[in-house]
């Protein structure tokens, strides 16, 4: 009888254990709840480290960065202005979407060689779907991403001031598997508008007709403000330029600018 109670103790430690570790990994930061931060947006942010502590984190040969995290803070489109004398400009974007656009668990290999620093995204929650809308206009959807970023930095090791460089893939916003009001897709679906089936080859429908799935590149800076050397992580902001969603390729993508902070940690 003892042993059995003595069991059952022991699982109901376990259980307890296990929901109080389950809990903790859903909250930012730890002192809160899962309830707490629920539907507050603070689980959208990435960790920040305070600035200027001088720290440097040296990079022997090779390293892994882990917890890599991109929160947007600021979208602009480039605009083409109504006046042809003028050139085009980015102009301020608010977004659309909910509390749903940071990149966050992006790792890959960190490399020294040559006296710079090369980086490699491997793996991680790197894009995110997001609409963002130009003041009283357009709605612009676009995917946020780093896919397969390669990034790299002058010297062997990070400090203050250290500035990563590089550009990344941008796949299409949506997949070959989606089909348009008129049921035209990539992949499936009908070839053309099915109301106008004798003028599906005509030059001004043929692009809405001719679905496909675009990758373009985009391009990152991100300059390194905060340092802890003891426990390898590092911080500060970045800027990126992308294209936004060309819808299959029925339209003109936009020119996209990205700011925002970043937070990584090397291994």
């Amino acid at each position: 009888m003892r042993f059995r109670t003595l069991i059952v103790t022991f699982l109901a430690v376990c259980l307890g254990v296990f929901s109080v570790n389950a809990k903790a990994l859903a909250v930012v930061p730890s002192s809160m709840t899962y309830d707490q931060v629920k539907g507050t947006g603070l689980a959208d942010s990435c960790p920040t480290l305070p600035t200027g502590t001088g720290d440097t984190i040296s990079v022997g040969g090779s390293a892994y960065i882990t917890d890599l995290c991109f929160q947007p803070t600021s979208f602009f489109v480039k605009e083409e202005p109504k006046n042809p004398r003028q050139e085009a400009e980015f102009v301020p974007a608010s977004v659309m979407t909910r509390k749903t656009t940071t990149l966050e668990q992006i790792e890959g290999p960190l490399s020294a060689d040559g006296g710079g620093l090369t980086f490699k995204e491997k793996d991680g929650m790197d894009f995110q779907a997001i609409t963002v809308q130009i003041s009283g206009r357009e709605r612009v959807p676009m995917l946020f991403t780093v896919k397969e970023l390669l990034a790299s930095a002058s010297g062997s090791s990070i400090a203050d001031g250290t500035s990563f460089s590089g550009e990344y893939a941008v796949p299409s916003y949506r997949t070959s598997g989606f089909l348009d009001p008129k049921g035209r897709g990539v992949s499936t679906g009908y070839d053309n508008a099915v109301a106008l089936p004798a003028s599906a080859d005509a030059d001004k429908l043929n692009r809405a007709n001719a679905k496909r799935f675009d990758l373009t590149k985009g391009s990152i800076s991100m300059d390194v403000a905060s340092v802890d050397s003891e426990t390898g992580e590092f911080g500060g902001t970045f800027e990126s330029e992308q294209f936004s969603d060309s819808d299959l390729g029925a339209i003109d993508p936009l020119e996209v600018k990205v700011r925002g902070i970043f937070y990584g940690r090397v291994n």
